[in-house]
């Protein structure tokens, strides 16, 4: 790794002990962890255990993460890695999520999302019930979150690209929970990319900070009375994480710091949690605020969609596909596409930057409704009226994923899910014994690095 500077290593004297300085950089040379996280919306981790030979011990930080080795190579070209039955994610960064401490039925908002790992973690948690909204400022890094949320299967989420002060502005009081990992100067990413290193100086710390206070601030609008609010970052810096809290509460009367309850790390400003590499990650903050109040569900009253030209043509080919309208039947038409929103009373959308609010069904094209990726990642086998079942190491995976057809039983006929190991992997179009591809261009095995 490249020589760390002197003012990081000064300011890390100054926030650790004698002793944890010294292990931290012994650390410092050392290999960075990696990990990776099941999919329980898609996969068992008992399932995934069994069919990814590397993966190692549980981390602490999340029940289903695991570590993987530092020399593990072409994840992204695994089986279980297209079908989205798990998440590579650095072992500490699930940390958040666990102190967000997610519930069934919550409506949740991540603000800064991108590129999803905590998204997609949060999803899980919620196992298809409630809202989650994920946003992302940056819209080519919100497009990579859309694809991340619809390859891990998540049918409740609203993917937004707008800026934090706009979307909290206008959902106010709306959530139950917001989680907001701010955009940091990125101490804890040393060891796994030394170009943070070159990128860091005290400067962008400082200004990291102001950006961060800003964040949170707006966050703050879009929580309900007697909601939970975490703030994370992925660096060591006193003035980004306690400073920005301290600054934060000292203007927010309405807020409180509550404990993290984490099991994992080491304590900072006697309630939140640090992680250096000495307690098994590269590094993160959490801290808990909780706005004062009685925290108010609503009943749900959904808004339901007005019909258009090709909702017929619509709904008879989601009886083609599937036993029962098993995502619900509120379609909405824009432009060309068509989408199942998630079954939850929605604020009104424009204006907000949404890429997509629950699942892409299909799209018209020539008076026709043709199904999407999309809605067969969200798919079980026992919701389905025909399927193709593939084993992990079927040779015929290998030709699906480069986007080639593939021969399949002679019985099957018109648009089937294709799994692997029972975890849903896409789709295509049957006919005479072959599975015409239908498996997304941008992400077919050849154009993984």
């Amino acid at each position: 790794m490249k020589k760390l500077p002197d003012d990081f290593l000064k300011n890390m004297k100054n926030l650790l002990s004698q002793e944890d300085y010294e292990q931290f950089l012994a650390d410092s040379g050392k290999d960075c962890f990696r990990g990776i996280r099941v999919n329980t919306l898609k996969c068992s981790v008992e399932k995934c255990r069994s069919f990814l030979p590397f993966l190692g011990e549980k981390t602490p930080f999340c029940g289903k993460s695991f570590y993987i080795p530092f020399d593990t190579e072409a994840i992204g070209d695994e089986p279980f890695h297209h079908a989205g039955a798990f998440y590579v994610q650095e072992p500490s960064a699930a940390c958040a999520v666990e102190v967000l401490d997610v519930q069934r039925g919550d409506k949740v908002l991540d603000l800064c999302a991108a590129p999803g790992g905590k998204s997609t973690q949060i999803a899980a948690e919620l196992g298809g019930s409630g809202l989650l909204w994920c946003n992302e400022f940056v819209k080519s890094r919100a497009n990579i979150l859309l694809s991340n949320i619809e390859r891990m299967g998540v049918t409740n989420a609203v993917v937004s690209s707008c800026h934090p002060d706009t979307l909290c502005s206008r959902i106010e009081g709306y959530f139950d929970k917001v989680l907001v990992d701010a955009p940091c100067s990125g101490e804890g990413m040393f060891r796994k990319d030394e170009s943070a290193v070159s990128h860091w100086s005290q400067e962008h710390s400082l200004s990291c900070a102001e950006r961060q206070l800003s964040i949170l601030n707006s966050a703050a609008k879009a929580l309900k009375n007697g909601g939970t609010l975490v703030y994370s970052t992925c660096t060591f810096s006193r003035c980004e994480n306690e400073g920005v809290i301290e600054r934060f509460l000292e203007t927010h009367s309405d807020f409180e710091l509550v404990e993290s309850k984490a099991g994992f790390g080491r304590t900072a400003m006697e309630k939140a949690v640090r992680i250096l590499p000495a307690d098994g990650g590269e590094g993160h903050f959490a801290a808990k605020l909780k706005k004062l109040g009685q925290l108010e569900r609503y009943p749900e009253a959904v808004t339901r969609q007005p019909d258009f030209t090709e909702k017929k043509a619509a709904l008879k080919l989601y009886g083609e596909i599937f036993k029962s309208r098993v995502f619900g039947d509120n379609m909405q038409k824009i432009g060309d596409k068509i989408i199942l929103l998630p079954n939850i009373e929605l604020p009104q959308l424009g204006g907000l930057g949404v890429l997509r609010a629950g699942i892409l069904f299909g799209e018209i094209k020539k008076n026709r409704v043709e199904p999407c990726h999309a809605l067969f990642m969200a798919a079980k086998k026992e919701d389905l009226n025909s399927f193709v079942e593939l084993g992990y190491s079927d040779s015929r995976l290998k030709n699906y994923y480069h986007g080639e057809e593939i021969r399949i039983p002679d019985g099957l006929k018109g648009f089937n899910a294709v799994f692997v190991e029972g975890v849903s992997t896409g789709f295509g179009k049957a006919s005479s014994g072959v599975l015409k591809n239908r498996y997304p261009k941008g992400l077919r095995s050849n154009n993984h690095s």
